[in-house]
Order: structure tokens, then C-alpha cells, then sequence
């Protein structure tokens, strides 16, 4: 007996991102599938596809990052239960899609008797069923040695070189730290612009807690664009932009994926030196954390171009030119 069959795909979303699985299925052309994500009074999640997913291609798109009164913890359990709910659902593949993957800084001992929690996070997605990872700009490219499985490292630097692109002065891209400065370099190459660095220490035994020191290479005169791959605190990078202006930078730009905006970071950002701040939109933002400074790209469309190479088995690295790999 011969069966043909045709693969099918099924686009579902956690709570945190409801908004931007939308415009994923936008770009695709396809609807999201309900989820049916609720909480019992207990606090516990509860989740029951709306349709089967019987050996269909399954996406799950949940960024672990706070909204609403849930917490990091709380987006990343709803994230392994509803990929429990597809693999006991019989899908034939399961691929968790994290814009923002949690725990990233956590990839390695910096002090004694510390976890290693990236690793744990990825451990518990391929216990739960996840046969292939998608995440944004990780915060060190070692984390896709995590997974026991494929892992689509994608990079939000085209939709930012594109915007960058439109200011026509004198452009320096500048690290914020030596460990930013191979992937500013590469920001620098796409805006044919210089590179400066940022030389800061962080302060031992104090978490979120750094200090800016030198610049090396010329900023005098020029609009500065500070290049990382998340803003927590805003307190290193807000440091940064101080010491560009007062080495004599025309303005400062802050560029970067994650939009995380914890504790003081909204204050900080809207007395601060820079003329404008760039994310995407990994991570939800609630109204609270939006300010007249901010500008949020979508990044929507590199998913959807991610999610579409996968589902027809084509290369994703083809879609970035191989900016993509770290």
C-alpha cells in the first residue's frame, strides 16, 4: 500500500507574542492555529490545540520575556508545555521559536558555584519534544552547541544596516565592549563605516554592573551608532553614549535587537545622550516601556523567512548571506 502526503503547517504562539506571530502568519500567508493557552487559578498553564497536528510541521513562536504580570519563567514553562502538547500530539517535527532566548548571559561560569542555565533551558526544550531551535541574535554563539538537534541562529542586521543606511553622515559603528567587536565590525563592512570600541570592566561580585572607561579609534565629529545584541538595564549603554559625546561625537544612535527595558532602563534612555534608540521587536513591549527616543522595527519577516526555508527543507543560511553564523 502506497500513502501520498503532503506536509502541512501549523503556526502556533505563546501569551508574550501574540502580536508578532501575527505578522509571521501575515508574511506567510497563513492563519495561526489556536492554542487555547489558559491558567487555572492555582497559577498552573493549561494548553489544547484547537486542531490536530498529526504529523504536521509544528512552530511554536514564544519569546521569553515579561508581559502582563507573567514573568520570564512563566513565558518559557508555557513555551515546554505547549511543546509537550504537540509532540503528544503526534507532530512530526516540533521546532520552538524563541525571538528572545531566556537565559541567554547565563552560558558559562564566570564565578565558582554558578549554573550554567542556557544549557538547562535547552536541555528541558528537547525533553519536552523540540527537534529544532530558532532564536535571534543569541547572545553568544556557543549556545547553539546547547541543543542536541539543528539550531537556527538568524540576525536581526539587515532590517537594522537598512534603517542605519539612512543616515547619509559620516557613520561610526562603535562596540560597547571587545567581546561586540567582531559583530560591530561586520556592521561597520555593511555601512562602509569606521569602528571604534568602548573598553569597559565589569565590576566583580555586582550583576548589571559595568563601567565605561576609553574609546579606541575617532569618534570627534561624528554620529556614533553604539551596535549590541540586547538593552537590560541600560546602565553600560548610557555610559556609553556619555563618553561618545564627551570625546566630542556629533550624536549618538543605540542599536540593537532585544528591547528588554528592565528596572531604571526607560529613565535612563529618555535623559540620556542619545538622538534615537533602535530595536526590533523580539520581546513584547507594554505602553509603559515605549518613549518618544524609541524606534521598533519588526522582525517579522525574518522569522517568516526562516520558518518558510525550514518547513520546504532549504537553507536558512541562504537567506543572510551567511551573516547569520557567529
Amino acid at each position: 500500500m502506497k500513502v501520498v502526503t503532503t506536509k502541512k503547517l501549523h503556526l502556533f504562539s505563546g501569551r508574550q507574542s501574540e502580536h508578532l506571530t501575527q505578522k509571521i502568519a501575515d508574511s506567510l500567508g497563513i492563519e495561526v492555529t489556536e492554542a487555547k493557552v489558559s491558567q487555572f487559578l492555582s497559577g498552573e498553564t493549561h494548553c489544547q490545540f484547537s486542531e490536530s497536528v498529526r504529523g504536521s510541521d509544528v512552530f511554536i513562536v514564544q519569546a521569553h520575556g515579561e508581559l502582563d504580570g507573567r514573568s520570564v519563567n512563566d513565558a518559557i514553562m508555557e513555551h515546554l508545555i505547549m511543546v509537550d502538547a504537540a509532540r503528544r500530539a503526534s507532530a512530526k517535527r516540533i521546532t520552538a521559536v524563541a525571538p528572545f532566548y531566556g537565559y541567554c548571559r547565563q552560558d558559562r561560569k564566570s564565578e565558582g558555584r554558578e549554573p550554567i542555565t542556557a544549557r538547562l533551558l535547552a536541555d528541558m526544550f528537547k525533553v519536552a519534544g523540540a527537534t529544532r531551535l530558532v532564536s535571534v541574535d543569541l547572545h553568544t554563539g556557543q549556545i547553539q552547541g546547547f541543543f542536541d538537534g539543528p539550531v537556527d541562529h538568524l540576525t536581526a542586521m539587515p532590517i537594522l544596516v537598512e534603517r542605519l543606511r539612512e543616515y547619509k553622515e559620516d557613520l561610526v559603528v562603535v562596540s560597547p565592549d571587545a567581546g561586540r567587536v567582531k559583530v560591530a565590525e561586520r556592521y561597520a563592512q555593511q555601512l562602509d563605516a569606521s569602528l571604534a570600541i568602548i573598553h569597559k570592566r565589569r565590576v566583580k561580585g555586582k550583576k548589571n554592573a559595568t563601567e565605561a572607561k576609553t574609546i579606541v579609534g575617532k569618534v570627534k565629529g561624528k554620529r556614533c551608532v553604539m551596535i549590541d545584541d540586547m538593552i537590560d538595564t541600560a546602565g553600560t549603554i548610557c555610559q556609553g553614549a556619555d563618553l561618545l559625546m564627551s570625546k566630542g561625537a556629533s550624536s549618538v544612535i543605540g542599536a540593537a535587537t532585544h528591547g528588554l527595558f528592565s528596572g531604571p532602563a526607560v529613565d535612563r534612555l529618555k535623559n540620556s545622550e542619545f538622538e534615537k534608540v533602535i530595536i526590533t521587536d523580539t520581546l513584547p513591549l507594554p505602553s509603559e516601556k515605549i518613549f518618544d527616543k524609541l524606534e521598533v522595527l519588526t522582525i517579522a519577516d525574518v522569522l517568516a523567512n526562516a520558518i518558510r526555508a525550514v518547513f520546504e527543507d532549504t537553507s536558512v543560511s541562504h537567506i543572510f548571506d551567511g551573516m547569520n553564523q557567529s
